[in-house]
């Protein structure tokens, strides 16, 4: 079992920038690759980041390509998504997950362990 906890949302000017984090507990937590995920009113669940435990490779969405950074902090457990340019469509609920595959798939359904979540609003 892997817990997450996020932290770092709240409500940014479009254009700001935002520093999410997710701290991971668990069995063997170093070996779990890591992703962010977002969910808007009324939208699907949607790929933003990942990066893998083995690797260290990333990848993003087309949609944030070039604004968001992810890393991970393996002493402190920790994965962060930098979000800088934030723009309106960014508004979302971004939640941490974890799958213990080197290579990460952007599928919802390939994610093994979710957080709860915290929210991003930007306004315009």
């Amino acid at each position: 079992q892997v817990q997450l906890v996020e932290s770092g949302g709240g409500l940014v000017q479009a254009g700001g920038s935002l520093r999410l984090a997710c701290v991971a507990s668990g069995r063997a937590v170093s070996r779990y690759s890591m992703g962010w995920f977002r969910q808007a009113p009324g939208k699907e669940r949607e790929f933003v980041s990942a990066i893998s435990y083995y690797s260290g490779n990333t990848g993003y969405a087309d949609s944030v390509k070039g604004r968001f950074t992810i890393s991970r902090d393996n002493a402190k457990n920790t994965v962060y998504l930098q979000m800088n340019n934030i723009k309106p469509e960014d508004t979302a609920v971004y939640r941490c997950a974890a799958v213990n595959d080197p290579r990460p798939r952007p599928e919802v359904r390939t994610w093994l362990y979710w957080g709860q979540g915290t929210q991003v609003t930007v306004s315009s």
